[in-house]
């Protein structure tokens, strides 16, 4: 076992940081080895005039004082004067010197050898260690005995110490050892030692730091690079280092600089990518060569990114994939196209690469034949062009086509129909994602909807819905309902066709417990459809498909259905549909039979109470309204006794009986289940509540039912004293004074013009100047037929003569 001893030369020197200890020579330090002036061991012994040997650093800088200090220039051991300052080198001294410290540094490397290991003493070890450090920093030479010693393996198993200062010192001799030094560097590239030196990234502060300072001296070697790359999660921790806002800045910055030597390698750039730093494959892609490119290209496509990321890559290579795109290399083209792919799935980088260009190439390769490109790069074609559309860009003035043709020009539109119906499943469904991207916007949903009539396309999407393939089947769902607003007549008349495609719609809608967004879209199209086609209603209710409305309305109110994102579209387009029933009563008695049977009154009165949507709300007034304009027809009119013989000829001597229970508003019997009369439950109260409603939409479709009870054939005295028992007149007379838009205003004069026919209504109504000023607004500015109902209104309150002849009296 080694004693106590220690690498230095220096006499008198002390310790290293933590301990003292004696040298240990093999051989006695002779007097003339040492420096008068430094008491050293002299490296570059010199001779001056006197014959006195010195290290040359020494006697130099006495020659600096005694000229600094103007003393004369004598020698510092005879004192005597000197004449000049010239210095012979001591050749033979030196190279004794030298021999001496060779056969001592060698005894003591030995014995440094033998302490590396796990039982010697912390001491021991600690100063094997320094011993080590101090030989392998004199000169290269030293490294290369290290080298052929073998130490290099023993300094890696003391990282193996339970001892931190040991392993911490292991770590810096390594770092000195391997520096400048790339044979040495290449022992470090054998076994797991790469392997042992990445744990320690994890390891407390000062061990982290000396370890990734190791592993950036050990990036310099590009052999070394891949080594260090292929440890699992090397390039992670390195890459977390740099971005840590708690981490040492050194160790920041020394993990920056490896990575940065790590690019050299493309796997470990891969590797950069797939954890976050994803600048070097960019770079690579921008400044490599063609081969790299693609390369880069391929990988980037098989990255997930994040939105964010994905703007940025758009931003910094895009017209670089773009023209990698054009590339008449199909390994190229397929990389490129891989690339954009994954790139365009976010809207704001889909509009950087419409900025960079894409749209037109991209159009010109999926239209081209299978020869230009094959049907799996079409696809990836279609995929880029689905999610291109869903970004908000002017697609209806970017041109596309050699004739300034844009995506929505007839011909782009009759291309891409002509290439869903000889496609298969899978590049069907993306060309339909791509009209459904075009169809999203109003400004070219209308010309996509032409597009498609024009053609007699209209069957062929609507039979998509009977596809096997869910995610096909969604999407032309989706497409028909974005063009169910501009083609609605078109749609119904496929839909009423015998192959049956409105009961597969029905089934979609019907199918699931919870809101799904295919049910939304599909019960959507149907609510688009034109609500006066009696032929599709007429369907719908022999087919049983208004029963399943009706059924999935109850379930979500009673809240009995899983909650989804989509209840809300879902449950307004059930309640649209449900109402267009209420627009055929006086043309299908089966209807009238329905809305009976399943008390439809009852059910859209209780919808008005669906606070917060609008639409539910606003809909279910309107079928009140047409529900309520049959009650007049459908009352059950009582039947009076003959008055007799007498009676028929002295009417004065009959008395007519008095008849209980009738309607004050229609003069028959009646309820809200059978003549849907809106007096008989609910209903009343909640349209009156809804006059107030911040939707004046919501406020019209409301005032529309009321005004039934004040129609024609009406008892409109009845209906203005139920009216007034509900404090329903000053919410009516308030929508006159407050509301804005020209249909309410119109709306509102007519119902107030019906009140003021009851005398004491006109007589309490006549003493409200904002009303009168109100109806005198309306006769000035509204149009011919609402001035004349205003004219009629300011009669019943005296604020205009009845001779006046400025309209023609209409009743």
């Amino acid at each position: 076992m080694a004693g106590s001893w220690d690498g230095s030369r220096d006499i008198g020197s002390q310790s290293d940081d933590s301990f003292q200890y004696e040298r240990k020579i093999t051989e006695p330090i002779y007097d003339a080895f040492i420096c008068p002036l430094s008491k050293q061991i002299m490296k570059d012994p010199v001779t001056i005039e006197t014959g006195q040997t010195f290290e040359r650093e020494a006697i130099e800088k006495w020659f600096d004082d005694c000229n600094e200090n103007g003393r004369k220039l004598v020698c510092p051991m005879t004192l005597r004067e000197l004449n000049t300052t010239d210095m012979n080198p001591s050749i033979a001294l030196r190279k004794t010197i030298e021999e001496w410290n060779a056969r001592n540094e060698a005894v003591q490397l030995d014995m440094a050898s033998k302490s590396l290991t796990l039982n010697s003493s912390e001491s021991d070890i600690l100063q094997a260690l320094r011993f080590i450090q101090q030989f392998a920093g004199k000169n290269i030479s030293n490294k290369h005995i290290i080298r052929n010693a073998e130490l290099i393996p023993s300094i890696v198993e003391m990282l193996k110490s339970t001892i931190r200062k040991v392993r911490l010192r292991a770590l810096e001799t390594l770092k000195i050892v391997v520096e400048d030094d790339n044979d040495n560097k290449e022992i470090m590239a054998e076994g797991d030692k790469v392997r042992t030196i990445v744990k320690f990234l994890n390891h407390e502060q000062s061990e982290r730091e000396e370890a990734v300072s190791l592993l950036f001296e050990l990036s310099k070697s590009e052999s070394l690079c891949d080594k260090i790359g292929s440890v699992n999660g090397a390039i992670l921790i390195l890459v977390g280092m740099t971005s840590s806002k708690s981490e040492n800045p050194l160790i920041v910055e020394k993990a920056d600089k490896t990575l940065e030597n790590l690019e050299k390698s493309e796997n470990n750039v891969r590797q950069m990518a797939e954890n976050g730093r994803l600048q070097p494959l960019l770079t690579l892609l921008l400044e490599g060569s063609h081969e790299i490119k693609v390369s880069m290209a391929s990988y980037l496509g098989d990255l997930a990114l994040s939105n964010d990321v994905k703007a940025y890559v758009a931003t910094t290579v895009g017209s670089s994939l773009i023209n990698l795109m054009k590339s008449n290399d199909m390994q190229s083209r397929e990389a490129a196209l891989k690339a954009l792919n994954q790139v365009s799935s976010c809207e704001p980088s889909a509009k950087v690469l419409v900025d960079e260009g894409i749209l037109s190439p991209l159009v010109k390769d999926l239209f081209a034949g299978p020869a230009h490109l094959p049907m799996r790069l079409k696809e990836v074609c279609a995929t880029i062009l689905a999610n291109i559309v869903n970004s908000d860009s002017n697609f209806d003035s970017i041109p596309v086509g050699p004739n300034h043709q844009t995506l929505v020009s007839e011909d782009i539109i009759h291309n891409l129909l002509q290439l869903i119906s000889n496609t298969g499943p899978s590049i069907e469904c993306k060309l339909l994602q791509v009209l459904v991207g075009l169809t999203n916007s109003p400004a070219t949903a209308v010309g996509v909807a032409d597009a498609i009539k024009s053609l007699g396309a209209t069957i062929s999407l609507v039979q998509f819905i009977e596809a096997p393939q869910k995610d096909l089947r969604m999407v032309s769902i989706k497409l028909l309902q974005n063009l169910s607003i501009h083609m609605g007549q078109e749609l119904a008349d496929c839909l009423c066709g015998p192959a049956g495609h409105l009961s597969t719609l029905f089934k979609v809608i019907a199918e699931n417990i919870t809101s799904t967004e295919e049910q939304a879209a599909a019960i959507g199209i149907v609510a688009d459809l034109p609500e006066m086609d009696v032929r599709l209603t007429t369907q719908m209710l022999d087919n049983g498909n208004f029963v399943i409305v009706v059924s999935r309305i109850k379930v979500i109110r009673q809240g009995e259905t899983r909650s989804s994102r989509f209840v809300t579209p879902y449950l307004e387009g059930l309640v649209r549909v449900l109402s267009r029933i209420t627009f055929v009563l006086p043309e299908d008695p089966k209807s009238v039979s329905f809305c009976r049977d399943y008390d439809l009154t009852g059910l859209f009165t209780e919808l008005l109470q669906a606070n917060g949507l609008d639409n539910v709300q606003m809909v279910s007034a309107l079928a009140l309204h047409n529900l309520s304009k049959e009650s007049k027809h459908l009352t059950r009119l009582p039947e009076l006794p003959s008055p007799g013989f007498c009676g028929s000829i002295f009417p004065c001597l009959s008395n007519q009986p008095v008849m209980m229970g009738l309607c004050r508003v229609h003069r028959g019997t009646c309820t809200q289940r059978d003549t849907f009369c809106l007096i008989e439950g609910q209903a009343l109260a909640r349209l009156v509540a809804l006059l107030d409603h911040t939707n004046d939409k919501v406020v019209e479709a409301s005032l529309r039912a009321l005004s039934t009870l004040l129609d024609d054939g009406v008892n409109i005295e009845g209906a203005v004293n139920v009216l007034c028992e509900i404090e329903g007149i000053r919410p009516i007379l308030d929508v006159l004074l407050e509301k804005q838009t020209e249909s309410l205003k119109e709306r509102a004069v007519w119902m107030v013009e019906r009140l003021l026919r009851t005398t004491y209504i006109a007589s309490e109504v006549s003493g409200d100047p904002s009303v009168t000023t109100a109806l005198v607004d309306a006769f000035k500015h509204g149009d011919y037929q609402t001035r004349q109902i205003a004219e009629r209104a300011l009669k019943h309150i005296d604020r205009m003569p009845n001779f006046s002849g400025i309209f023609s009296n209409m009743g």
